[in-house]
């Protein structure tokens, strides 16, 4: 059963959260960071991407940088940017997108539940990575950025959610990327309670966004209760920051590909090819988005086709053999241009879908990229389906849209 918890937040005051909120580390760079910080003293960047507080340039994994971050959290606190509560609670943020809300609660998730696979995953993660998320939350003794939790509709849950959404959130603002965060605090003992309880019936919860950043953060916790000889199981260090969305409130966006080269192949003689695996159907100038699984956008030379493929060309039977990138990987990627490793074959690409059918066709006639492939994006149900398999969705699969906001609350590890 997945085992949470309420916890002091450290949370900016509310006139200061749109100083303070930023973007997660990893969707933009040190110089974009640098751009968006400028001017702002209380911007999170300055504590999750120290180094814009150095030239241009400087190596973001300097012993230095990571110094300046916790010097830098250390500031915040003091001057009050960043204030912790007085007590326990769990919160409601809700995220608002083209006119659509989800929302989520943010509560401290259980290191046990991670280490023990309770926390299922869907993807790979890469040791570097951990390890440098990993030198973060241990310098700072703290999660700074939350984890992207789905979880199997719960009818508690969302009456909870129903409930204290319709009281005066904490927070509530739009930020400047145009997407709108609102946030609640509980403080009702009762609720609270409750949320705990409702979370203790529900057998696994499911990592949606965020694989290094949630094994970083558990491997902490980890190595925090084994260097611990007085090691009980209930310090605060064996919980991590998560926010948890029942699964149909999200909404997983499609995650694209382009190919710098048809592998020798002239435009027919590739299309030719496709025909053997797909029903293929020129769709002229107008820009197509595939309508439904196993149907395909592509943008070659100008025009769009539908490629769909056909019956036995995959197994629906199969977790991952069912999925759109399975089959465009084998059938297309492989099979005809010649690409077997995407990790690593510098001839593709991926873009993800916030940017639209518009960005494939910029990347296509600028001839930086021969061809296109727009996915019908993966659903919730598939996801989870492939975490319960215990298998591994194949690389850049899902995109999700909005990302967490950084710096509503953070979650100390003392």
């Amino acid at each position: 059963m997945a085992k949470v918890k309420p916890f002091k937040g450290v949370r900016p005051p509310r006139n200061l959260v749109e100083q303070v909120a930023s973007r997660p580390y990893d969707v933009l760079n040190s110089e974009e960071a640098r751009a968006e910080a400028e001017g702002n003293p209380k911007s999170l960047y300055h504590i999750i991407k120290p180094e814009i507080d150095f030239e241009p340039g400087q190596d973001e994994h300097a012993p230095e940088v990571y110094e300046r971050a916790v010097e830098n959290f250390d500031a915040f606190q003091r001057e009050g940017w960043l204030v912790q509560d007085d007590r326990e609670h769990y919160y409601i943020y809700a995220q608002t997108m083209d006119g659509r809300t989800q929302y989520g609660i943010v509560v401290a998730a259980n290191v046990g539940d991670y280490m023990e696979g309770r926390i299922k995953k869907h993807e790979l993660t890469r040791r570097d990575k951990e390890e440098d998320r990993m030198k973060h939350v241990r310098i700072q003794n703290a999660n700074i950025e939350p984890v992207f939790f789905a979880f199997p509709d719960n009818p508690a849950l969302e009456e909870i959610i129903a409930r204290v959404t319709a009281g005066e959130p904490e927070y509530d603002f739009v930020a400047p990327d145009g997407f709108g965060h609102t946030f609640w605090v509980i403080d009702d003992d009762a609720t609270i309670a409750a949320i705990t309880d409702a979370f203790d019936k529900i057998p696994e919860l499911y990592i949606a966004d965020g694989h290094h950043r949630t094994a970083a953060a558990a491997l902490v916790g980890n190595e925090k209760a084994r260097l611990n000889p007085a090691h009980r199981g209930d310090e605060e260090y064996n919980y991590f920051l998560a926010v948890a969305f029942p699964a149909s409130h999200l909404k997983i966006i499609d995650y694209n590909r382009v190919v710098k080269d048809l592998n020798g192949l002239s435009p027919e003689e590739f299309l030719e090819k496709l025909q053997y695996k797909f029903e293929v159907h020129d769709k002229g100038t107008v820009p197509y988005r595939p309508e439904c699984l196993h149907n395909f956008s592509m943008y070659l030379e100008d025009r769009w086709y539908s490629l769909t493929a056909r019956p036995g060309t995959y197994d629906d039977s199969d977790p991952i053999g069912s999925l759109d990138v399975t089959v465009s990987s084998d059938l297309i990627l492989r099979d005809i241009l010649g690409i077997t490793d995407l990790r690593s074959d510098k001839r593709i690409d991926f873009v993800g879908g916030i940017r639209g059918l518009e960005e494939l066709k910029r990347r296509v006639d600028s001839g930086e990229m021969a061809v296109a492939f727009a996915l019908f994006p993966v659903s919730m149900e598939q996801l989870m389906r492939i975490a319960d398999t215990g298998n591994i969705m194949p690389p850049k699969t899902t995109w999700f849209e909005p990302k967490l906001r950084s710096g509503l609350v953070i979650h100390k590890l003392d």
